[in-house]
């Protein structure tokens, strides 16, 4: 027997800027904290948090799917890969992230539940808000600038108001 979790989380990212994290050795470690190993590729290897997570990439969808074999240090070692999919769509300037992850070791459903809040969606929405913050105050392209109000003056120095050496 084994178990399975469904997990939904917003994200103020957008789709592409947490897919290209996810599959991208350094962004991912910088996104979770932990130190990652990615090939963003299908078939590509990965390990994460150092090596307690490792696995393979078995299918990509540009800025919409990811689907990983996914095991950790803890899995008994005759248990089988889990399975890790994830669907990104944009939900105004966010991202809604499904996360559904089956073939988990028979009752470790809540402990990875608990793994996937603490260790990956807190960590991503600190990590990826911060880009969205940095967006937001570049001008968006095609816009006009803002309209340049009057100078204000600034008082000339005169020759009698300079210190006399």
């Amino acid at each position: 027997m084994t178990d399975s979790i469904m997990l939904t989380t917003t994200i103020p990212a957008s789709p592409k800027a947490i897919y290209d994290a996810w599959l991208d050795s350094r962004k991912h470690g910088d996104m979770t904290g932990g130190d990652a190993s990615v090939d963003g590729r299908v078939g590509g290897l990965f390990t994460a948090w150092g090596d307690y997570i490792e696995g393979a990439t078995r299918e990509l969808v540009a800025n919409q799917r990811i689907v990983q074999e996914w095991r950790t240090s803890e899995f008994p070692p005759n248990a089988p890969d889990s399975l890790v999919e994830i669907t990104l769509e944009a939900v105004g300037g966010s991202c809604k992230l499904t996360l559904k992850h089956s073939k988990l070791p028979d009752g470790d459903g809540p402990k990875y539940t608990q793994g996937w809040e603490d260790y990956y969606f807190k960590p991503m929405k600190e990590y990826l808000a911060r880009f969205a913050q940095n967006d937001r105050k570049k001008p968006r392209e095609g816009t006009k600038p803002a309209k340049k109000g009057k100078a204000k003056a600034v008082p000339r120095r005169t020759r009698s108001s300079r210190k006399k050496s």
